[in-house]
Parts: structure tokens; C-alpha cells; sequence
């Protein structure tokens, strides 16, 4: 448990920072922006996998059940998290799913945490999939106030075929590699 809660904390502080734009422009000054997009992408990935192994280790003791969530909300979950990931890989390249997303990483992210919120009913599952729909809608609303610019349509669909390409590698990467393997939860029965 407090492995997972200390990367949520690391991954939340890292990400929270990022919203107080003055003081990520000092940082970026100093630092300089490759470096510092380096030492934010390495501290993400060390929160993720920390978060990531702790939530195995914690769902492996036995945390407390909240609620029992009904079997068709995994089948919806595993429906979520395709367009999660859908999301996610138009989030890399310009297509008609980002511009129309508008921010189609937040998007992933809110719905990947929804999935979790609905399949699950544990206590470590809602810890980590409450706090970072809290953080993903927080962003939303900070994105918004800061004004940033939203993504335009391109003219053709190859971003699209794209992002679905990606988004469907990933699922398969999250669903037969990650979660059995990093998280120890296999969501795909054989």
C-alpha cells in the first residue's frame, strides 16, 4: 500500500507542478527543455511503476471490498479502456479523434479511471482510480483557464488509422503484458 501511495503522490506532485506555469518556466529555464522533459518523463515512469507494483502487492494482501461490482461492469470496463486506449494514441498524432476529443489525453485518462471505478471494488483499485480521475479533471479544468490551443482536423484519415493502430497495440500491451505481469491482475481469462 504505500509503495502504490507514494508513486501516486510522486506521479500527482509531478503532474500538479506542471499546471503552475510560472513556476515550471523557471524550472524549464534552468534546466533547459530537454532536460527537463527527461527528468519529468523519468520521474512519471518511476511513479507509474511504483504505483504500479505497489497496487499488485497491496491487491495481493487483501485489501478491504468496498462493493461487489456486478460481472457485465468488466465487460463494460474492458470496453472503457479500449476507447482509453483509442484516446491515448490520438493523443500522438493529429487526426479527427483529437480534434475532436479536444484533449484526448485527459479523455484516456478519465475513462481509463472510470473503467477501474466500475470493474473494481477494493480499496487499493478505488484509491488509485478516484485520485487520478480527481487529478484528470483538475487538469481538464486548469487546460481550459490556461487557454491552450485545441488540436484542428486534418484533411485526410491517416492520423486516425493511426491513432487506433496505436490505441490497439496498446491495449493488447496493457491488457496481455502490463496488468498480468507488472500490476499481477490478468484481465484477460484464458
Amino acid at each position: 500500500m504505500l509503495l502504490m501511495l507514494a508513486g501516486l503522490v510522486l506521479f500527482l506532485a509531478v503532474h500538479v507542478f506542471t499546471t503552475f506555469r510560472e513556476a515550471r518556466a523557471g524550472v524549464v529555464a534552468r534546466l533547459g527543455p530537454g532536460p527537463y522533459r527527461a527528468v519529468y518523463s523519468l520521474v512519471s515512469v518511476a511513479a507509474v511503476l511504483m504505483i504500479a507494483y505497489g497496487f499488485g502487492a497491496w491487491r495481493a494482501s487483501g485489501p478491504a471490498q468496498l462493493w461487489e461490482p456486478p460481472v457485465a461492469m468488466r465487460h463494460i470496463a474492458l470496453t472503457l479502456m479500449l476507447l482509453s486506449t483509442i484516446a491515448i494514441g490520438a493523443y500522438l498524432v493529429p487526426s479527427h479523434i483529437r480534434a475532436w476529443l479536444k484533449h484526448p489525453m485527459l479523455v484516456g485518462v478519465k475513462l481509463w479511471a472510470l473503467a477501474h471505478l466500475l470493474a473494481n471494488g477494493d480499496a487499493a483499485t478505488m484509491t488509485l482510480a478516484g485520485a487520478i480521475l480527481a487529478w484528470a479533471v483538475y487538469d481538464r479544468i486548469s487546460v481550459k483557464r490556461r487557454g491552450v490551443p485545441l488540436p484542428v482536423a486534418p484533411k485526410g484519415w491517416g492520423g486516425d488509422v493511426v491513432a487506433v493502430l496505436v490505441g490497439l497495440v496498446l491495449y493488447a500491451a496493457l491488457a496481455f503484458w502490463f496488468h498480468p505481469h507488472v500490476v499481477g491482475v490478468p484481465v484477460m481469462m484464458p
